[in-house]
């Protein structure tokens, strides 16, 4: 897998609960991919890209490592991204 939608990767990497909250938090401009904002939830994400969201606790920045077919455990999601960096709101 090269690509996948947006909302889709947030929820297997488990930024939020559901993908439809991860829909409405890119709806909302709330995320950004390599610096720019993206309110298309279908907007299709590649590996080495960075992923910034904005969350009610913080902001979050994520460098897309990997995909997944499904969501999975924590173990599972955690490969999916690493952690550049995350600020207290």
């Amino acid at each position: 897998m090269e690509r996948q939608r947006l909302d889709k990767w947030l929820w297997h990497a488990r930024v939020v609960k559901a993908r439809s909250s991860a829909a409405a938090l890119v709806e909302a401009g709330h995320v950004r991919v390599n610096g720019t904002r993206e309110k298309s939830p279908g907007h299709g994400i590649k590996l080495g890209d960075v992923v910034t969201v904005g969350l009610d606790h913080g902001v979050r920045v994520l460098k897309v490592t990997g995909f997944d077919e499904r969501r999975g455990n924590s173990d599972a999601a955690s490969r999916l991204f690493e952690e550049l960096g995350a600020s207290q709101a």
